[in-house]
């Protein structure tokens, strides 16, 4: 299947998403168009809220137009890959743009918050997807482990770079440093709230 044609499965099925009960995401991976429910713990959307802060407050001094911010798919077309991270660093204008989408190449930074039961969407999936798309740096938080992982320079569809910390770890990230002392292990509850998806080819 091209990728136009994936694309415009995927937008049918945010339109259908819409209608739906509860939080959907609508991503092309490499098995193409998913329609995902979404069921985040209050533990993973506290550690993107604190990422994405300490982020934000350091751009103006390293990247002044730019922000982080929670949601915006990202898209490389000629990867035939939309994804949406738990949070992108982008130019502030992009977010004034028409379409569905943020382009790859506008992207600096990506971060994940690990599922607590479907890991491999962040370790396999994504972590091939984003440097593959170009994307320069990426965190990966793991709430199961209490471990962070850091990728970097991206080069052949793989990181080049890779550097791992634990929770409470000063934790460098491209230009930025993140403190990660008050974040949080899964408890038995987040169990239950993860990402179920299906793989969707046609609207349901």
């Amino acid at each position: 299947m091209d990728y136009a044609t994936m694309r415009a499965i995927a937008e049918e099925l945010e339109t259908y998403a819409e209608r739906l009960e509860g939080t959907w995401r609508v991503e092309i991976g490499p098995s193409g168009p998913v329609l995902a429910m979404v069921t985040p713990s209050k533990r993973r959307e506290g550690t993107v809220r604190r990422i994405r802060e300490q982020v934000e407050s350091q751009l103006p001094a390293t990247h002044p137009g730019f922000t982080c911010v929670n949601g915006p798919l990202v898209e490389h077309a000629a990867r035939s890959r939309l994804r949406r991270p738990d949070a992108v660093v982008i130019p502030e204008a992009a977010l004034d743009e028409e379409g569905l989408a943020v382009d790859a190449t506008q992207v600096l930074a990506v971060i994940e918050i690990v599922s607590p039961s479907n890991s491999s969407n962040d370790y396999d999936e994504k972590l091939a997807d984003y440097p593959a798309m170009g994307i320069p740096h990426c965190m990966i938080v793991d709430p199961r482990t209490d471990t962070i992982q850091v990728r970097s320079d991206p080069c052949k569809g793989r990181y080049n770079s890779k550097e791992r910390y634990i929770f409470g770890d000063m934790v460098p990230f491209g230009p930025w440093t993140v403190k990660t002392a008050e974040f949080h292990r899964y408890g038995r509850g987040d169990s239950a709230a993860c990402l179920k998806s299906r793989c969707a080819t046609a609207l349901p």
